[in-house]
């Protein structure tokens, strides 16, 4: 097969929204443009002031209405999306999430007749199959899944133990992970280079921590606020970096004390990176992190819990340092080593940008799904 592809991406979010899985679409879409893919982007419409219709970076979004409670809205997307992906006729249809976006997917394929890739966001308590498990009918719904889906993307090798678990076959999954752009996502080229960089960002001087991510329950950041407080003690000229907005930014705040920073929803993390020495996410759960990923990249020490894609990106004690989640001893000792040792600061960074290099790529991404997207419409084809 040759020529151009056409992919419709189903999502339930996209800018300006800067989660994860919006960051990741927006980085692989020009890369995608680049192999011959023609995308067009179906989310949701979660905030009336945004247009129905946006192009961004040369992509066609569509915002469709998600008015009511969640049924209602899911129904409305779905109602919304279909007939517009009939008038699109794309090849294939790939879907972001378990949920509304992948039985939107569903059933556009039943109408007309093109292969569905759904990717899984997330695995653990709050993964997406276990969010169907908890809905209603959600058996039912996942079995449909299961029969109706082409190929399953996985990104940890914790949601492919929980796919193999409903009796998804080896062969309908695609371990896709999530990329990150190594030129973008690079350690600073010299202490000077860092200097400047936290005179324009206006940082202090001494070690800085960042965590970035959304500031909600899930993450944990509550802990991270707690143990900080008293690490300071030991580290007065520390500072912690926090990047990212949520539900929980004004209680942060208020628990936060000296030598903690809010930096708010940023745009461009990459030179706050540049700028600090040790990245920590203490989330109870996660998919595979972009921001791990981004903070690996950037040469930086980085301490995470043992919870979704962390466990495939950090071998602890070789490239960063694994703790359980919700356990602030472990964190606060893990936070300790790191400030206290340049020696293992600068071998856990270095490795940690040589394993993701090798491994993780986001033009690998991109010529992975490539790759993925022609041989299901080939197969669909014969």
């Amino acid at each position: 097969m040759s020529g151009t592809l056409r992919v419709a991406m189903l999502i339930q979010a996209y800018y300006p929204r800067l989660g994860g899985a919006e960051r990741q679409l927006a980085s692989l879409a020009p890369l995608l443009k680049d192999l011959g893919v023609e995308l067009q982007i179906f989310t949701r419409r979660y905030d009336p002031t945004l247009s129905p219709f946006e192009i961004i970076d040369q992509v066609p979004v569509h915002r469709l209405p998600v008015p009511g409670p969640k049924p209602l809205a899911a129904l409305s997307y779905s109602v919304s999306a279909i007939p517009m992906l009939y008038k699109f006729k794309p090849d294939i249809i790939h879907a972001h999430e378990l949920l509304s976006p992948v039985t939107t997917a569903i059933l556009s394929k039943r109408l007309i007749g093109v292969p569905v890739v759904a990717k899984v966001l997330r695995g653990g308590e709050l993964g997406d199959l276990a969010k169907l498990k908890r809905r209603a009918f959600g058996e039912n719904r996942i079995a449909t899944i299961k029969r109706w889906v082409d190929t399953f993307i996985v990104i940890s090798s914790e949601i492919e133990e929980e796919l193999q678990q409903i009796g998804v076959r080896p062969e309908k999954m695609a371990f896709i992970p999530n990329g990150v752009d190594l030129n973008r996502f690079a350690p600073s080229s010299s202490a000077e280079e860092k200097d400047s960089l936290r005179r324009k960002l206006n940082l202090p001087d001494g070690l800085v921590v960042v965590f970035s991510g959304r500031l909600d329950p899930e993450k944990r950041v509550d802990q991270l606020i707690g143990v900080w407080n008293s690490i300071i003690r030991d580290h007065p000229n520390a500072t912690l970096l926090i990047l990212g907005t949520g539900t929980e930014e004004e209680k942060l705040k208020h628990a936060a004390g000296d030598n903690i920073r809010f930096a708010g929803n940023v745009k461009d993390v990459s030179p706050y990176f540049q700028a600090s020495d040790i990245f920590v996410l203490p989330s109870s759960t996660e998919g595979l992190s972009n921001s791990l990923l981004e903070g690996m990249a950037s040469g930086l020490a980085s301490i995470a819990t043992s919870v979704g894609g962390a466990v495939d990106l950090i071998e602890s004690g070789e490239n960063g340092i694994l703790i359980p989640p919700d356990s602030p001893d472990f964190l606060a000792s893990a936070l300790l080593k790191l400030l206290e040792d340049s020696t293992l600061r600068v071998k856990f960074g270095t490795n940690a940008r040589i394993f993701v290099k090798k491994k993780y790529s986001l033009s690998a991404v991109a010529k992975d799904l490539y790759s993925l997207y022609r041989n299901s419409v080939k197969e669909k084809r014969s």
